[in-house]
């Protein structure tokens, strides 16, 4: 996919429905965050509540590109390629939008932001995370995929995961209370990086009840990632029988979703297209068999 003016096109220069609406979605957050403006209905700090909203969205776009992976292989759904540079694309430019307001909430003092970066750890690796992304985002198009080469440029974008994981942890790092959302993204992504191992062993390795196993494992990481974290926030060791209490909260309606779950059915869901393609491979009619065309001989 060519990054381009016209973003509403496809590569033969027809209007696409998936890009039009993979536009909205990816330009949907900013416009709310202007009209929330307008109307005053950012609360009393506005200003931090954008950064924080631009830095939100900027993981869940990066999260959503290295989503497409799975939905394309599992799910069928090959057109999805189209657009996975186009949202990692968005991803930067909310990440840059993120520090801008940043900069903007120092009073323009470079100086000091420059020294913030260095001195604190997680807007160090913020700030890395966004270089990571930066040059993602300037080699996302056909003309730099022909200068860099195939193997190279696939090289230079597996930097996604690397980048995936500091933003993360800059993610857990500046949440001062409540960690089951950054434990949600990390679960999430837990899953994504165990797929892609999967796929690289090649074979039969994403078969359904792997991809069954595997929805398992990340979701009963993410409950006990979950566990640890709320007795680390309390700022004291779990007890022996905490994890049955804990067990008995994750089921309880009343107390919210904990992240587990939608790790959990995420991946299941997965498994279930991953299945159900299988099942139409094998019910479908083989085809038939072109004629050998008679040698000039006979």
């Amino acid at each position: 996919m060519d990054i381009s003016l016209a973003l509403w096109r496809d590569r033969k220069g027809n209007l696409s429905v998936l890009r039009i609406v993979t536009l909205a979605v990816l330009l949907w957050p900013a416009v709310l965050a202007v009209f929330d403006t307008g109307r005053g209905g950012l609360g009393p700090r506005p200003l931090n509540e954008v950064i924080h909203r631009s830095g939100w969205w900027a993981l869940v776009f990066l999260m959503a590109s290295l989503a497409v992976t799975p939905l394309r292989q599992a799910g069928g759904f090959a057109r999805l390629f189209e657009v996975r540079r186009m949202i990692g694309v968005a991803s930067f430019c909310y990440a840059a939008a993120h520090l801008a307001l940043y900069v903007v909430d120092q009073r323009l003092d470079l100086v000091k932001v420059a020294t913030e970066i260095a001195s604190r750890l997680y807007l160090t690796i913020g700030f890395v995370a966004l270089l990571g992304l930066a040059a993602l985002g300037a080699t996302s198009n056909d003309a730099m995929l022909r200068r860099l080469g195939g193997l190279r440029w696939r090289r230079l974008h597996r930097l996604a995961y690397g980048i995936a994981l500091l933003a993360l942890v800059h993610f857990f790092q500046q949440t001062k209370a409540d960690i089951a959302e950054p434990t949600l993204f990390a679960g999430l992504f837990a899953w994504m990086m165990g797929y892609r191992i999967l796929a690289r062993a090649g074979g039969n390795a994403l078969a359904w009840p792997r991809l069954l196993l595997l929805a398992l494992l990340a979701g009963g990481l993410t409950f006990a990632g979950d566990a640890l974290g709320l007795w680390l926030t309390a700022g004291r060791p779990p007890p022996l029988d905490f994890l049955p209490l804990y067990a008995g909260a994750a089921l309880d309606p009343d107390l919210g979703i904990r992240p587990g779950w939608p790790v959990l059915a995420a991946g299941i869901a997965v498994a279930l297209l991953e299945a159900a393609r299988s099942a139409r491979r094998r019910l479908a009619p083989p085809r038939p068999r072109r004629p050998v065309a008679a040698s000039a001989a006979s």
